[in-house]
């Protein structure tokens, strides 16, 4: 660290390059392990901890630079299309994780605001799922597996925040963070296959509801996991080392101001 806790040039590359590694193996892994469905060419994906992790304890420019990186090297190994990658998972990634540290860094008081805040905001999956199914837009059960998931983050992540007031920093970055990648996403996958055929299921010309349903599928099987082990991983890390606690904790010691 520097004299006034600003990290160092040398320590963030390394910071970077063990964010992109640990992104890259933790994806890969579980890509490999039982649980890997994939929607398009959207794998399930419990590895956006990491990430997301370094974000918020040393800064969203190496969460964000280690996320573009550790996706660009998961996406040649699984599915070998770098023009994809680079258009979709690396922008996605990117902006996703930044948005993660920067507003996480910012919204680190509990508030009344902020707590309605971080609970409305799970309206909108919720919303889009229920649209899906009562428009029937999609397959009717596939819209309710949808509606069903969102309606349990909404009744979960209420909770959450309501026990844990000194979560919702990290509550509230993550459902912007994340539908920020996961509209990226969405709207990049869609727009690809416009063009090209998509790596994974052969897809083409797909239909613009298809955004919307790759947008929900990447929020509803991602936001779990940052809800329910990034804020208890992040505040046993920084009470375990307190010179990494940041802004999004309310310290008054930070790693990167």
């Amino acid at each position: 660290m520097g004299s006034r806790g600003e990290v160092r040039p040398t320590l963030k590359i390394s910071l970077i390059t063990l964010n992109a590694a640990l992104y890259a193996s933790v994806g890969y892994l579980t890509y490999l392990g039982l649980f890997t469905p994939i929607f398009g060419t959207v794998r399930f994906w419990p590895a956006v901890v990491v990430p997301a992790l370094f974000s918020i304890l040393f800064s969203p420019w190496i969460g964000g630079i280690g996320a573009a990186i550790g996706i660009f090297i998961s996406d040649m190994v699984i599915h070998g299309n770098p023009l994809l990658s680079l258009s979709v998972g690396v922008p996605s990634n990117f902006l996703g994780f930044y948005t993660i540290g920067v507003l996480a860094r910012r919204w680190h008081k509990p508030g009344a605001g902020k707590l309605v805040a971080a609970i409305t905001i799970q309206l909108i999956p919720l919303i889009l799922s229920w649209l899906l199914y009562y428009l029937g837009l999609i397959e009717e059960s596939v819209a309710l597996i949808f509606f069903i998931t969102a309606l349990l983050v909404f009744g979960f992540g209420s909770i959450v925040a309501l026990a844990r007031r000194d979560y919702l920093g990290i509550l509230y970055a993550s459902s912007i963070g994340l539908m920020v990648g996961s509209a990226i996403i969405g709207l990049g996958l869609w727009g690809f296959s416009q063009f090209f055929v998509l790596p994974i299921g052969g897809v083409r010309n797909a239909p613009l509801i298809a955004a919307v349903v790759w947008f929900l599928w990447t929020y509803l099987t991602e936001i779990p996991f940052l809800y329910f082990i990034l804020p208890p991983l992040i505040y046993a890390i920084v009470r375990a080392m307190p010179q990494l606690a940041t802004r999004a904790l309310g310290k008054v010691e930070e790693v990167e101001r």
